[in-house]
Protein backbone atom coordinates (compact mmCIF):
# COMPACT_ATOMS: atom_id res chain seq x y z
CA UNK A 1 0.00 0.00 0.00
CA UNK A 2 1.82 3.40 -1.12
CA UNK A 3 2.18 6.01 1.86
CA UNK A 4 2.51 2.84 4.20
CA UNK A 5 6.65 2.86 5.14
CA UNK A 6 6.03 6.58 6.07
CA UNK A 7 3.39 5.40 9.18
CA UNK A 8 6.42 3.45 10.57
CA UNK A 9 7.98 4.20 13.99
CA UNK A 10 11.97 5.41 14.02
CA UNK A 11 13.15 1.68 16.24
CA UNK A 12 14.25 4.23 19.14
CA UNK A 13 10.84 5.69 19.79
CA UNK A 14 9.84 1.73 19.14
CA UNK A 15 11.70 0.44 21.72
CA UNK A 16 10.63 3.29 23.76
CA UNK A 17 6.85 2.78 23.30
CA UNK A 18 7.78 -0.94 23.35
CA UNK A 19 9.51 -0.70 27.06
CA UNK A 20 6.77 1.75 28.55
CA UNK A 21 3.91 -0.70 27.68
CA UNK A 22 6.24 -4.16 29.21
CA UNK A 23 6.51 -1.90 32.43
CA UNK A 24 3.19 -1.22 32.69
CA UNK A 25 1.79 -4.28 32.22
CA UNK A 26 4.42 -6.42 34.41
CA UNK A 27 3.61 -4.26 37.12
CA UNK A 28 -0.26 -3.20 37.02
CA UNK A 29 -0.60 -6.81 36.20
CA UNK A 30 1.39 -8.37 38.80
CA UNK A 31 -0.83 -5.62 41.13
CA UNK A 32 -4.12 -6.61 40.27
CA UNK A 33 -3.86 -10.68 39.27
CA UNK A 34 -3.12 -10.47 43.25
CA UNK A 35 -5.44 -8.12 44.10
CA UNK A 36 -7.17 -9.47 47.36
CA UNK A 37 -4.87 -12.71 47.62
CA UNK A 38 -2.47 -13.75 50.07
CA UNK A 39 0.97 -13.78 49.26
CA UNK A 40 4.32 -14.71 50.34
CA UNK A 41 5.71 -11.51 49.87
CA UNK A 42 4.00 -8.11 48.57
CA UNK A 43 6.13 -5.98 45.97
CA UNK A 44 6.73 -3.72 48.53
CA UNK A 45 8.40 -5.72 50.91
CA UNK A 46 12.19 -5.33 51.29
CA UNK A 47 12.06 -2.04 50.63
CA UNK A 48 9.74 -2.37 47.24
CA UNK A 49 11.99 -4.57 45.64
CA UNK A 50 9.59 -6.17 43.59
CA UNK A 51 8.66 -3.08 41.99
CA UNK A 52 12.17 -2.00 41.32
CA UNK A 53 12.73 -5.48 39.54
CA UNK A 54 9.69 -5.37 37.59
CA UNK A 55 10.80 -1.79 36.43
CA UNK A 56 13.90 -2.22 36.10
CA UNK A 57 13.48 -5.26 33.73
CA UNK A 58 10.65 -3.25 31.41
CA UNK A 59 13.00 -0.07 31.47
CA UNK A 60 16.27 -2.24 29.79
CA UNK A 61 14.56 -2.93 27.14
CA UNK A 62 14.62 0.60 25.49
CA UNK A 63 18.08 -0.51 24.60
CA UNK A 64 17.94 -4.28 23.80
CA UNK A 65 19.09 -3.45 19.74
CA UNK A 66 22.27 -2.13 21.13
CA UNK A 67 23.15 -4.42 23.71
CA UNK A 68 20.92 -7.79 23.57
CA UNK A 69 23.36 -10.13 25.21
CA UNK A 70 23.54 -7.97 28.56
CA UNK A 71 19.80 -6.85 27.86
CA UNK A 72 19.09 -10.61 28.12
CA UNK A 73 21.33 -11.00 31.15
CA UNK A 74 19.87 -8.10 33.18
CA UNK A 75 15.80 -9.49 32.64
CA UNK A 76 17.16 -13.36 33.32
CA UNK A 77 19.34 -12.38 36.86
CA UNK A 78 15.97 -9.88 37.44
CA UNK A 79 13.52 -12.87 37.19
CA UNK A 80 15.95 -15.05 39.17
CA UNK A 81 15.98 -12.81 41.88
CA UNK A 82 12.07 -11.85 41.37
CA UNK A 83 10.84 -15.46 42.32
CA UNK A 84 13.88 -16.32 44.44
CA UNK A 85 12.56 -13.63 46.68
CA UNK A 86 8.90 -15.16 46.75
CA UNK A 87 7.31 -12.47 45.22
CA UNK A 88 3.84 -12.34 43.63
CA UNK A 89 3.56 -14.19 40.33
CA UNK A 90 2.13 -12.23 37.29
CA UNK A 91 3.50 -11.09 34.03
CA UNK A 92 6.75 -10.31 35.13
CA UNK A 93 8.21 -12.44 32.52
CA UNK A 94 7.53 -10.02 29.52
CA UNK A 95 10.54 -8.30 29.55
CA UNK A 96 12.43 -11.87 29.63
CA UNK A 97 10.59 -13.05 26.65
CA UNK A 98 11.00 -9.76 24.26
CA UNK A 99 15.10 -10.01 25.55
CA UNK A 100 14.98 -13.68 24.56
CA UNK A 101 13.32 -13.32 21.28
CA UNK A 102 15.85 -10.36 20.75
CA UNK A 103 19.25 -11.70 21.43
CA UNK A 104 18.41 -14.69 18.97
CA UNK A 105 17.17 -12.25 16.15
CA UNK A 106 19.90 -9.70 16.50
CA UNK A 107 22.70 -12.87 17.11
CA UNK A 108 25.18 -14.89 15.23
CA UNK A 109 22.95 -18.01 15.45
CA UNK A 110 24.89 -20.70 17.49
CA UNK A 111 25.79 -18.83 20.11
CA UNK A 112 23.19 -16.61 20.87
CA UNK A 113 21.20 -19.93 20.61
CA UNK A 114 23.27 -21.53 23.38
CA UNK A 115 23.20 -18.30 25.65
CA UNK A 116 19.79 -18.33 25.41
CA UNK A 117 19.29 -22.47 26.12
CA UNK A 118 22.14 -21.70 29.53
CA UNK A 119 19.18 -18.96 30.68
CA UNK A 120 16.74 -21.66 30.41
CA UNK A 121 18.54 -24.33 32.07
CA UNK A 122 19.17 -22.44 34.84
CA UNK A 123 15.86 -20.53 35.27
CA UNK A 124 13.56 -23.32 34.64
CA UNK A 125 14.75 -25.25 38.30
CA UNK A 126 14.62 -21.92 39.95
CA UNK A 127 10.64 -21.39 38.85
CA UNK A 128 10.04 -25.16 39.91
CA UNK A 129 11.24 -24.63 42.99
CA UNK A 130 9.61 -21.38 43.97
CA UNK A 131 6.59 -22.65 43.08
CA UNK A 132 6.43 -25.44 44.87
CA UNK A 133 4.32 -24.22 47.87
CA UNK A 134 1.88 -22.27 45.50
CA UNK A 135 -1.54 -22.96 46.20
CA UNK A 136 -3.75 -23.55 44.26
CA UNK A 137 -1.64 -26.16 42.93
CA UNK A 138 -3.38 -25.24 39.59
CA UNK A 139 -1.38 -22.61 39.03
CA UNK A 140 1.89 -24.60 38.72
CA UNK A 141 0.88 -24.75 35.02
CA UNK A 142 1.93 -21.16 34.45
CA UNK A 143 5.50 -22.09 34.98
CA UNK A 144 5.42 -24.70 32.92
CA UNK A 145 3.80 -21.87 30.48
CA UNK A 146 7.34 -19.99 31.09
CA UNK A 147 9.20 -22.39 30.23
CA UNK A 148 7.73 -23.07 26.69
CA UNK A 149 7.44 -19.24 26.08
CA UNK A 150 11.10 -18.92 26.41
CA UNK A 151 12.13 -21.45 24.08
CA UNK A 152 9.50 -20.28 21.84
CA UNK A 153 10.88 -16.38 21.96
CA UNK A 154 14.31 -18.04 21.55
CA UNK A 155 12.99 -20.03 18.30
CA UNK A 156 11.33 -17.07 16.63
CA UNK A 157 14.28 -14.77 17.03
CA UNK A 158 16.16 -17.52 15.16
CA UNK A 159 13.89 -17.79 12.54
CA UNK A 160 13.06 -13.92 12.11
CA UNK A 161 16.98 -14.03 11.96
CA UNK A 162 17.67 -17.06 9.72
CA UNK A 163 15.20 -15.47 7.30
CA UNK A 164 17.06 -12.46 7.42
CA UNK A 165 20.16 -13.83 6.85
CA UNK A 166 18.56 -15.53 3.65
CA UNK A 167 17.41 -12.64 2.54
CA UNK A 168 20.23 -10.82 2.58
CA UNK A 169 22.47 -14.09 1.12
CA UNK A 170 19.86 -14.24 -2.27
CA UNK A 171 20.23 -10.48 -2.61
CA UNK A 172 23.99 -10.62 -2.87
CA UNK A 173 23.50 -13.61 -5.18
CA UNK A 174 21.59 -11.56 -7.32
CA UNK A 175 24.16 -8.52 -7.24
CA UNK A 176 26.94 -10.98 -7.98
CA UNK A 177 24.53 -12.56 -10.75
CA UNK A 178 23.91 -8.48 -12.24
CA UNK A 179 27.54 -7.65 -11.96
CA UNK A 180 28.54 -10.75 -13.77
CA UNK A 181 25.82 -10.22 -16.97
CA UNK A 182 27.46 -6.79 -16.99
CA UNK A 183 30.64 -8.12 -17.10
CA UNK A 184 29.50 -10.72 -19.79
CA UNK A 185 27.83 -7.85 -21.71
CA UNK A 186 31.29 -5.31 -21.72
CA UNK A 187 32.88 -8.92 -22.66
CA UNK A 188 30.49 -9.22 -25.81
CA UNK A 189 30.88 -5.32 -26.87
CA UNK A 190 34.66 -5.49 -26.88
CA UNK A 191 34.36 -8.66 -28.91
CA UNK A 192 32.33 -7.19 -30.91
CA UNK A 193 34.52 -4.28 -31.78
CA UNK A 194 37.25 -6.64 -32.42
CA UNK A 195 35.01 -8.17 -34.62
CA UNK A 196 34.12 -4.44 -36.28
CA UNK A 197 37.85 -3.31 -36.46
CA UNK A 198 38.79 -6.87 -38.24
CA UNK A 199 36.28 -6.61 -40.88
CA UNK A 200 37.04 -2.43 -41.17
CA UNK A 201 40.38 -3.61 -41.68
CA UNK A 202 40.12 -6.41 -44.14
CA UNK A 203 37.03 -4.36 -46.63
CA UNK A 204 39.18 -1.34 -46.58
CA UNK A 205 42.34 -2.77 -46.99
CA UNK A 206 41.64 -4.85 -49.72
CA UNK A 207 39.86 -1.98 -51.56
CA UNK A 208 42.65 0.53 -51.05
CA UNK A 209 45.05 -2.20 -52.56
CA UNK A 210 42.70 -2.73 -55.68
CA UNK A 211 42.12 0.74 -56.28
CA UNK A 212 46.22 1.49 -55.75
CA UNK A 213 46.45 -1.13 -58.66
CA UNK A 214 44.15 0.11 -60.95
CA UNK A 215 44.79 4.15 -60.23
CA UNK A 216 48.49 3.20 -61.11
CA UNK A 217 47.32 1.59 -64.67
CA UNK A 218 44.69 4.72 -65.34
CA UNK A 219 47.61 6.63 -65.05
CA UNK A 220 50.12 4.40 -67.54
CA UNK A 221 47.52 4.19 -70.12
CA UNK A 222 45.33 7.70 -69.67
CA UNK A 223 47.11 9.65 -73.17
CA UNK A 224 47.93 5.69 -74.70
CA UNK A 225 44.95 3.89 -74.30
CA UNK A 226 41.75 6.24 -72.93
CA UNK A 227 39.17 3.01 -73.56
CA UNK A 228 41.56 0.62 -71.16
CA UNK A 229 41.73 4.05 -68.88
CA UNK A 230 38.08 4.02 -68.94
CA UNK A 231 37.77 0.45 -68.13
CA UNK A 232 39.94 0.75 -65.38
CA UNK A 233 38.23 3.53 -63.72
CA UNK A 234 34.93 2.25 -63.87
CA UNK A 235 36.90 -0.61 -61.66
CA UNK A 236 37.47 1.58 -59.50
CA UNK A 237 33.92 2.87 -59.22
CA UNK A 238 32.64 -0.74 -58.71
CA UNK A 239 35.71 -1.47 -56.07
CA UNK A 240 34.96 1.90 -53.99
CA UNK A 241 30.92 1.55 -54.78
CA UNK A 242 30.90 -2.59 -53.29
CA UNK A 243 33.52 -1.29 -50.45
CA UNK A 244 31.43 1.14 -49.62
CA UNK A 245 28.32 -0.97 -49.06
CA UNK A 246 30.11 -3.58 -47.06
CA UNK A 247 31.21 -1.13 -44.84
CA UNK A 248 27.67 0.00 -44.58
CA UNK A 249 27.06 -3.61 -44.03
CA UNK A 250 29.80 -4.26 -41.00
CA UNK A 251 29.03 -0.59 -38.98
CA UNK A 252 25.15 -1.26 -39.39
CA UNK A 253 25.80 -3.32 -36.20
CA UNK A 254 25.86 0.26 -34.38
CA UNK A 255 22.67 1.22 -35.73
CA UNK A 256 19.16 0.59 -33.86
CA UNK A 257 16.96 0.32 -36.40
CA UNK A 258 18.09 -3.21 -37.32
CA UNK A 259 17.99 -2.73 -41.27
CA UNK A 260 21.43 -4.50 -41.84
CA UNK A 261 22.30 -6.88 -45.01
CA UNK A 262 23.82 -10.48 -44.42
CA UNK A 263 28.34 -10.34 -44.16
CA UNK A 264 29.54 -11.65 -46.73
CA UNK A 265 30.03 -15.44 -47.14
CA UNK A 266 30.96 -18.09 -49.56
CA UNK A 267 28.61 -17.24 -52.24
CA UNK A 268 29.95 -14.10 -52.13
CA UNK A 269 33.69 -15.57 -52.64
CA UNK A 270 32.88 -15.54 -56.47
CA UNK A 271 32.86 -11.55 -56.73
CA UNK A 272 35.56 -11.17 -54.41
CA UNK A 273 37.73 -13.17 -57.38
CA UNK A 274 36.20 -10.62 -59.73
CA UNK A 275 37.55 -7.57 -58.00
CA UNK A 276 40.71 -9.29 -57.40
CA UNK A 277 40.77 -10.04 -60.84
CA UNK A 278 40.59 -6.43 -62.27
CA UNK A 279 43.72 -6.03 -59.93
CA UNK A 280 45.91 -7.91 -62.90
CA UNK A 281 45.44 -11.22 -60.84
CA UNK A 282 44.29 -14.19 -62.42
CA UNK A 283 42.39 -15.77 -59.95
CA UNK A 284 40.82 -19.49 -59.54
CA UNK A 285 37.75 -20.56 -56.93
CA UNK A 286 37.89 -24.32 -56.41
CA UNK A 287 34.91 -24.76 -53.78
CA UNK A 288 33.44 -28.46 -52.94
CA UNK A 289 29.78 -29.09 -52.77
CA UNK A 290 28.90 -29.47 -49.04
CA UNK A 291 25.67 -31.05 -48.09
CA UNK A 292 26.49 -29.61 -44.66
CA UNK A 293 24.89 -26.45 -43.38
CA UNK A 294 27.82 -23.57 -42.67
CA UNK A 295 27.04 -21.40 -39.85
CA UNK A 296 27.23 -17.87 -41.03
CA UNK A 297 30.85 -17.56 -38.76
CA UNK A 298 32.62 -19.96 -40.36
CA UNK A 299 31.36 -18.83 -43.70
CA UNK A 300 32.59 -14.86 -43.02
CA UNK A 301 35.63 -16.28 -41.81
CA UNK A 302 36.55 -18.10 -44.69
CA UNK A 303 35.66 -14.96 -47.01
CA UNK A 304 37.70 -12.68 -44.99
CA UNK A 305 40.83 -15.30 -44.84
CA UNK A 306 40.55 -15.29 -48.72
CA UNK A 307 40.19 -11.07 -49.03
CA UNK A 308 43.30 -11.00 -46.89
CA UNK A 309 44.92 -13.03 -48.24
CA UNK A 310 44.09 -11.96 -51.86
CA UNK A 311 45.46 -8.46 -50.32
CA UNK A 312 48.34 -9.39 -49.28
CA UNK A 313 49.14 -10.99 -52.64
CA UNK A 314 47.90 -7.76 -54.32
CA UNK A 315 50.27 -5.56 -51.88
CA UNK A 316 53.24 -7.68 -51.97
CA UNK A 317 53.47 -9.59 -55.44
CA UNK A 318 51.26 -8.12 -58.15
CA UNK A 319 49.72 -9.37 -60.76
CA UNK A 320 49.78 -13.27 -60.84
CA UNK A 321 48.31 -16.72 -60.29
CA UNK A 322 46.42 -16.86 -57.35
CA UNK A 323 44.85 -20.68 -56.74
CA UNK A 324 41.51 -20.55 -53.93
CA UNK A 325 40.71 -23.81 -52.76
CA UNK A 326 37.58 -24.58 -49.98
CA UNK A 327 36.81 -28.23 -49.26
CA UNK A 328 34.54 -29.79 -46.36
CA UNK A 329 34.90 -32.65 -44.55
CA UNK A 330 32.53 -34.12 -42.16
CA UNK A 331 33.66 -31.62 -39.32
CA UNK A 332 34.32 -28.52 -40.41
CA UNK A 333 35.73 -26.56 -43.41
CA UNK A 334 39.49 -25.91 -45.28
CA UNK A 335 40.30 -23.19 -47.34
CA UNK A 336 43.82 -22.59 -49.03
CA UNK A 337 45.00 -19.56 -50.65
CA UNK A 338 48.60 -20.05 -52.93
CA UNK A 339 50.39 -17.82 -55.47
CA UNK A 340 52.96 -18.78 -57.53
CA UNK A 341 54.80 -15.22 -56.58
CA UNK A 342 56.09 -12.61 -58.69
CA UNK A 343 55.76 -12.70 -62.88
CA UNK A 344 59.85 -12.40 -64.01
CA UNK A 345 58.88 -8.97 -64.73
CA UNK A 346 58.42 -7.64 -61.82
CA UNK A 347 60.63 -10.17 -59.23
CA UNK A 348 61.14 -8.56 -56.05
CA UNK A 349 62.07 -10.67 -53.43
CA UNK A 350 59.07 -12.01 -51.23
CA UNK A 351 61.13 -13.25 -48.54
CA UNK A 352 61.54 -10.00 -46.93
CA UNK A 353 57.89 -9.01 -46.76
CA UNK A 354 56.86 -12.48 -45.73
CA UNK A 355 59.38 -12.89 -42.97
CA UNK A 356 57.98 -9.80 -40.76
CA UNK A 357 54.05 -10.98 -40.96
CA UNK A 358 51.51 -7.88 -40.68
CA UNK A 359 48.39 -7.39 -38.94
CA UNK A 360 46.52 -9.36 -41.50
CA UNK A 361 48.00 -12.59 -40.75
CA UNK A 362 47.71 -11.64 -37.29
CA UNK A 363 43.91 -10.63 -37.60
CA UNK A 364 43.18 -14.03 -39.90
CA UNK A 365 45.03 -16.33 -36.98
CA UNK A 366 42.82 -14.81 -34.41
CA UNK A 367 39.61 -15.67 -36.38
CA UNK A 368 40.27 -19.18 -37.12
CA UNK A 369 41.28 -19.66 -33.34
CA UNK A 370 37.61 -17.81 -31.82
CA UNK A 371 36.29 -20.06 -33.89
CA UNK A 372 38.44 -23.25 -32.62
CA UNK A 373 40.17 -23.67 -35.89
CA UNK A 374 43.47 -23.12 -37.21
CA UNK A 375 45.76 -21.40 -39.20
CA UNK A 376 49.03 -21.47 -40.87
CA UNK A 377 51.06 -19.43 -43.59
CA UNK A 378 54.22 -20.34 -45.30
CA UNK A 379 56.25 -20.24 -48.43
CA UNK A 380 56.17 -22.27 -50.98
CA UNK A 381 59.19 -22.97 -53.87
CA UNK A 382 56.99 -20.23 -56.25
CA UNK A 383 55.55 -18.25 -53.86
CA UNK A 384 53.34 -18.06 -50.49
CA UNK A 385 50.30 -20.30 -49.03
CA UNK A 386 47.92 -19.51 -46.30
CA UNK A 387 45.94 -22.64 -44.86
CA UNK A 388 42.86 -22.62 -42.43
CA UNK A 389 40.73 -25.03 -41.17
CA UNK A 390 37.55 -24.17 -39.12
CA UNK A 391 34.94 -26.44 -37.29
CA UNK A 392 31.56 -26.33 -38.28
CA UNK A 393 30.37 -26.49 -34.70
CA UNK A 394 32.01 -23.69 -32.43
CA UNK A 395 34.55 -24.83 -30.00
CA UNK A 396 35.87 -28.25 -31.45
CA UNK A 397 39.60 -28.46 -31.54
CA UNK A 398 41.76 -27.83 -34.84
CA UNK A 399 42.70 -31.41 -36.51
CA UNK A 400 46.49 -31.83 -35.63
Amino acid sequence: MPGTSGLRLPPRVGDLLLAAFVTVMQVQGTVVRNDGEPVLRSLSDLGGLGYVLLVASGVALVVRRRWPVPVFVGTALASLGYYVLDFPDGPGWLALFVATYTLTERGDGSRSLVLAGVGATVLAPVWLVAAADVEPRATIGWVFFRIGALGMSAALGESVRSRRVIAAEALERAELAEQTREEEARARVGEERLRIARDVHDTVAHAIAVINVQAGVTAYVLDRRPEQARATLEAIERTSSSALEEMRTILGVLREDGGRTPQPGLEQLGDLAARARDAGLDVAVHTAASALEVPSAVGGAVYRIVQESITNVIRHVGPTRVSVEVAFDADGVAVRVSDEGPMEERAVSRAGAASVPGRGLVGMRERCQLLGGDLTASRTTTGFEVAAWLPLSHGEPAPA
